[in-house]
């Protein structure tokens, strides 16, 4: 009824990958892209997120996975209400992510790898975290001394080491729209 009265379908969009690797600049793309094309969307990140309804959670593995289980259950009542949330995570645990899956229906919910590798993250840097935790000033740091569990079947993956970035936003706008 609510997709109906937005004229298109919820889905959540989801994008995991390292710290850097460009998970909310392909999100805040694609949003753009799907709000010129006249759709309903929601951008959910790490940094908004965790500034609010995560506050109180710290970077342990059970706060993390905490973190993830939060966003997904706020993403699934948004996809409920028409809206396509497109969801920015680092998100390192495969069985979080599984458990986001299980929350949606079958094809709504595009899990998206940013494949971009380690080196090109710490290179880009955009935080100045992988410094910071190459110094030893933040302990658990995701692809340094907290470990990354790779998709082993995602529905898309993007290396923006490598492709640019209009050609991302085409392809996700194949597969997403």
């Amino acid at each position: 009824m609510r997709a109906e009265t937005m004229r298109q379908r919820g889905a959540c969009i989801w994008f995991t990958g390292l710290s850097g690797a460009g998970k909310s600049t392909l999100a805040n793309a694609l949003d753009l892209a799907l709000h010129a094309a006249g759709r309903k969307t929601y951008l959910l990140d790490g940094d908004n997120v965790r500034h609010g309804l995560c506050r109180d959670l710290g970077m342990g593995e059970a706060d993390r996975t905490e973190n993830i289980r939060r966003a997904g259950e706020v993403a699934r009542l948004m996809v409920d209400a028409g809206l396509i949330v497109l969801c920015a995570f680092i998100s390192p645990y495969r069985s979080d992510r599984q458990c986001l899956r299980e929350l949606f229906e079958p094809g709504r919910f595009v899990e998206v790898h940013v494949a971009t590798p380690l080196a090109f993250c710490e290179q880009r840097d955009p935080k100045g975290l992988y410094g910071k935790a190459r110094q030893g000033l933040i302990r658990d740091f995701t692809g340094i001394d907290s470990p990354y569990e790779p998709p082993l079947a995602p529905d898309l993956m993007i290396d923006t080491s490598v492709e640019p970035l209009d050609i991302s936003i085409r392809r996700l706008l194949e597969r997403c729209a």
